[in-house]
């Protein structure tokens, strides 16, 4: 695989072409053919900056324009002098164009099914189905510019993303002062999702209300133990609370950190797994029922790991899908036969990124490997050669060579102080970033 930064930093601009993009640009002056006696042209557009190997229209600008406009509008914020608007306007769209420059000449592209799923999730922050959300945007003339836009910042993101982060350094020394400081510590610690079930006691309840209430509580509580869904089992707590007279309470207390939560839950929660409920504990305010629904941050890292090696052989320009079939059928009875896996593994896989391992994929958490050869090699004993089977890459062998258990704990912590670190110093590098590509782009502005 081509490496993306190589590809970036490979690029050069052939200034002495100015000359006939300009020519080219201003074709854009487009002109449409009114019908009457003597033919009148109407510009619809025109070229009102070259930018590098690229153009800015008037269009572009005028639309960015009245974006910033209408948002000044909505939020009462107040706009600069029309000259220094003006100005910040062409410099967002030049800084703008530069980078999806860069992204075309390095390949980044972003299929449909991509920009349909951020739209879907746009929906959905909007509490709108896929249909309705493009239903809407299309009633207002804005579903195709709309696609555009997040093409557009797709790409950017990726641009950015690839050249800031290779300009960032981080060393050993930062990422063990992050963990041993406060802030790191603060920051590493687990975040808990907690739901409650919140059945209010009385000392004025009567002695029938109060038995009513322990039984429904137990009974909660037992059935939560159970794995029946909380939230179906709170709205049940209501309703049958309503009918006793009385009022259940609850719900998610949203991710929270240990000292974030309240003192009684953080003496249980952290010591509860993913999906435990905690027995009915007591407060001022009645019995609570508490689910602790997941965690994030959590550095405890015991993971499954899976050795493996395989042999692949993928149909190709010379190569059919039946004689594929035929080579990884013969190979499978050649290895049964006695011959050496390894051997055989560097002269017929397709695999370069195995092949001069002799097919060893080293050793693969859990979620690393493909799903569909994954699932083959799932419940493969240890030593023992699979049967021939296809995945869309092509049709391999595979033989499962080890597992075991891996303490990643250290890792994933140093990770995500690694993380951190770089986002801390993402904004400062990518601002200075976006000023040395802009100082040294060529831009030419038209009238």
């Amino acid at each position: 695989m081509i490496d993306f930064m190589n590809r970036l930093a490979g690029q050069s601009r052939d200034h002495l072409s100015r000359a006939a993009l300009l020519g080219s640009a201003l074709l854009l002056l487009m002109t449409a053919t009114i019908p009457s006696q003597a033919a009148e042209r109407q510009v619809l557009d025109r070229v009102i900056a070259i930018v590098d190997d690229g153009v800015i229209l008037q269009s572009e600008y005028e639309e960015r324009l009245a974006e910033i406009q209408q948002r000044a509008a909505e939020t009462g914020m107040q706009l600069p002098p029309p000259a220094d608007l003006r100005n910040q306007v062409m410099e967002n769209l030049i800084v703008e164009n530069l980078q999806l420059q860069m992204a075309e000449r390095v390949g980044i592209r972003f299929d449909d099914d991509t920009l349909n799923r951020v739209i879907a999730d746009i929906a959905q922050q909007n509490n709108m189905s896929f249909d309705q959300y493009v239903s809407l945007l299309e009633a207002q003339g804005m579903y195709l510019n709309t696609r555009e836009r997040i093409r557009r910042e797709l790409a950017i993101n990726e641009v950015q993303r690839g050249l800031v982060n290779r300009r960032i350094s981080i060393t050993d020394q930062e990422i063990e002062n992050y963990l041993n400081s406060e802030a790191g510590r603060t920051a590493m610690a687990p975040d808990y999702l907690v739901d409650q079930i919140l059945v209010p006691f009385r000392d004025t309840d009567p002695q029938q209300l109060t038995a009513a209430k322990q039984a429904l509580v137990q009974d909660i509580y037992r059935r939560a133990e159970d794995g029946e869904d909380f939230a179906q089992l709170r709205m049940e707590a209501q309703q049958r609370a309503s009918e006793l007279g009385f009022a259940v309470s609850g719900g998610e207390l949203g991710w929270r950190k240990r000292e974030e939560l309240p003192s009684l839950f953080a003496e249980f929660v952290p010591d509860l797994s993913i999906g435990d409920v905690q027995e009915p504990v007591q407060s001022a305010n009645g019995m609570h029922i508490v689910k602790l629904s997941d965690v994030r941050g959590d550095s405890n890292r015991l993971v499954e790991q899976t050795q493996a090696r395989h042999i692949l052989v993928a149909p190709n320009e010379i190569r059919t899908e039946e004689q594929a079939r035929r080579l990884i059928n013969e190979i499978h009875q050649r290895i049964q036969d006695g011959e050496d896996f390894n051997v055989l593994a560097r002269q017929y896989s397709d695999d370069t990124m195995s092949v001069v391992a002799g097919g060893d994929l080293g050793w693969v958490s859990d979620g690393g490997m493909p799903p569909e050869f994954a699932a083959e090699v799932a419940d493969l004993p240890v030593g023992e050669l699979s049967e021939p089977f296809r995945t869309s890459f092509g049709w391999h062998v595979a033989e499962v060579t080890g597992r075991r258990e891996q303490d990643l704990s250290r890792d994933y912590r140093r990770q995500q102080a690694q993380n951190a670190l770089r986002a801390r110093k993402f904004d400062l590098e990518l601002e200075n970033w976006i000023l040395e590509i802009r100082d040294e782009a060529y831009v030419e502005y038209i009238d």
